[in-house]
């Protein structure tokens, strides 16, 4: 007699064709294997908390190297870089370009500073300031200024860079050096060494010093006011700018103000003014 298989899937009643009832088989008890890896469950996690905090820390290490030796983030606080830098502008700096000469300078690819460029320094009247200023004067360079128009050497600068937005008259801006004590910002420690260092109507550069301005010539506080900056000061190039937030400027005349109404709602317009998105990324220069 012919005897007939019915598979039983768990949709299906534990009944087999004829109607008789049919005793379900006990599940099969877990392998060896299997008890291991249920064993193992909680030394794995272990192992991958262990693997994630090593990897964090890793990326922590690495972010404060670079942080502390190749970038670093500022932001433009004043006006004395306009047009070049403007208010708000976030700066990723360049550290691992013009940083002085250490135990690092085996690995890490220094360079010298050179005139015309854009550096970021240690202010001469706090250490714990950082200045960005233009490089204008080398060492041994001869320094004079008349009438706006900065000399070294005997040679005229161009200076396309340069602004000059209005403001009050001042001789000792417009004819530097000079021997009138007629600014009150200057520093009188360094009104005695311009007068040291002032030959024949030119400002000599010291060995080892750098003397630097701001791009807003009229508004910024630099090596006129405060004197040389050393070497061993200056830390780094910016590189470029990251983000730019929407700053109004004190000196720049051009702006004005804009009394047209506009709508909370214009999301846009908001987001418009809100950064100069034109400025991300811009290489300084």
């Amino acid at each position: 007699m012919n005897t007939m298989t019915t598979s039983i899937t768990d949709s299906e009643p534990d009944v087999a064709s004829h109607g008789e009832p049919v005793t379900a088989s006990p599940p099969p008890a877990p392998s060896v294997s299997t008890v291991k890896v249920l064993r193992a469950a909680p030394q794995d996690f272990a192992h991958g908390v262990s693997e994630a905090l090593s990897s964090l820390l890793r990326t922590i290490i690495v972010a404060l190297f670079v942080l502390t030796f190749l970038a670093q983030p500022m932001v433009i606080p004043s006006e004395s870089m306009e047009h070049t830098l403007l208010v708000g502008d976030f700066l990723l700096m360049n550290r691992s370009a013009l940083a002085p000469a250490g135990i690092w300078q085996r690995i890490l690819p220094y360079g010298n500073v050179e005139r015309g460029e854009i550096v970021t320094f240690h202010s001469p009247l706090n250490s714990r300031d950082y200045l960005v200023k233009r490089v204008i004067g080398l060492p041994g360079d001869r320094i004079r200024i008349d009438k706006g128009q900065v000399q070294v050497n005997g040679q005229t600068l161009s200076e396309p860079y340069a602004a000059f937005e209005p403001s009050t008259y001042n001789p000792y801006l417009d004819h530097f050096p000079t021997q009138v004590y007629s600014d009150p910002g200057v520093e009188p420690g360094w009104w005695k060494t311009l007068q040291q260092d002032t030959q024949k109507g030119e400002l000599v550069v010291p060995a080892g010093e750098y003397f630097m301005l701001g791009d807003n010539r009229n508004h910024s506080r630099d090596s006129r006011y405060w004197g040389f900056v050393a070497r061993s000061q200056i830390i780094a190039r910016p590189l470029v700018i990251y983000f730019s937030l929407t700053r109004p400027s004190r000196t720049d005349v051009q702006q004005a103000s804009d009394d047209r109404l506009g709508h909370d709602s214009d999301v846009s317009a908001h987001l418009k003014g809100f950064a100069r998105w034109k400025r991300f990324f811009h290489v300084v220069h």
